[in-house]
């Protein structure tokens, strides 16, 4: 932290008590919400936040799965708000590290972590069976764009695009020979092509999506990856109906956008699903604003995605309150007559 009129950098607890002119604070994830909070109340006439989301981890070799390779400015500061510096008693720590373990967030990155180890031999023999070499095949799975493109395959293969065809068509389409990052070309080009769902109008196929927002990881795979998987998946799953459920029962206003719930059976199930995948987009991007139902605009790419899928789904809980609810009677419409003169 550096002090305007001081000129010099100090630490957030040494400048407890210090007022100047302006303060600017350096903020990293590690960054306490106390830390925070004195950090940016030091200025009397401005105060400024410099946050770090691009800072190496030199003690891990391969990332964790609750790590967010998309931080922005914005989720950067949103966990120094919930991380408390004041210590913690021994059930409010169980109680803390049981939500973060349960969330969607840490629940979907371990589920994508898996399906990339999972769904490695399937892609490997798709992509040698798709005009690669096997100095390209090598150099693609060992590329840092293989987790992007690996993710990226289990998207369209979810959105039932046919990849035995597709991806020999993508790769034939123009040369690689050139190409710095044949992974990073192949995601692009992939990326491209499967933008929409295969299929079209009343043909298309949902998306296999798990609460409609994590695509499902398919094809053949190790059993115990596969039990793996589907455990994840039922947790997803089971904490969506839980965020909704809670919700609607303590009425929070967010909720109020989805509109009634239908009474008709099969009208009430279709509307859950669709308000499920709402409450699993504010859960897994950690979206606390009550005012509205999918929070703020979002900043990456992966929640850009999720963002415009809760989107899709919030429109079709709001159409279906809409059809379920009945309409007016239409109000008759009366005349007085005059009275006849005797």
């Amino acid at each position: 932290m550096r002090l305007g009129h001081l000129g010099y950098a100090v630490t957030a607890h040494r400048a407890q008590g210090v007022t100047t002119d302006t303060a600017h604070a350096v903020v990293a994830a590690t960054t306490t919400r106390e830390n925070f909070y004195v950090s940016m109340t030091r200025g009397a006439h401005s105060n400024h936040a410099y946050v770090a989301v691009d800072r190496e981890d030199y003690e891990h070799a391969t990332p964790h799965p609750g790590d967010n390779p998309n931080a922005t400015a914005r989720s950067v500061l949103y966990g120094v708000i919930q991380h408390v510096g004041a210590e913690l008693s021994a059930h409010e720590t169980i109680t803390a590290e049981q939500e973060r373990l349960g969330g969607i967030a840490q629940l979907a990155a371990e589920y994508e972590t898996i399906a990339q180890a999972a769904q490695h031999d399937r892609w490997a023999a798709l992509l040698a069976a798709s005009g690669l070499t096997g100095e390209q095949v090598d150099a693609v799975l060992d590329s840092d764009a293989y987790g992007a493109l690996s993710a990226e395959l289990r998207h369209a293969d979810a959105n039932h695009h046919d990849l035995d065809t597709l991806l020999p068509r993508l790769i034939t389409a123009r040369g690689l020979d050139d190409a710095d990052d044949i992974a990073s070309v192949i995601h692009a080009r992939l990326a491209r092509a499967t933008i929409r769902p295969a299929g079209s109008g009343r043909s298309r196929t949902p998306a296999r999506l798990i609460a409609g927002l994590i695509p499902h990881a398919g094809g053949p795979m190790a059993e115990d990856m596969r039990r793996a998987l589907d455990e994840r998946r039922d947790l997803i799953e089971a904490r969506a109906d839980g965020m909704l459920r809670g919700a609607l029962a303590d009425k929070s206003p967010w909720t109020a956008s989805l509109g009634t719930v239908p009474e008709d059976e099969r009208q009430s199930t279709a509307w859950r699903r669709a308000a499920r995948t709402v409450a699993a987009y504010r859960d897994r991007y950690q979206i606390t604003d009550d005012r509205t139902p999918l929070g703020p605009a979002p900043e990456s790419t992966s929640q850009k995605i999720d963002a415009a899928r809760a989107r899709a789904a919030l429109n079709r809980a709001q159409s279906i309150a809409h059809k379920s609810t009945p309409a007016e009677p239409a109000r008759q419409a009366t005349r007085t007559l005059p009275t006849p003169r005797l």
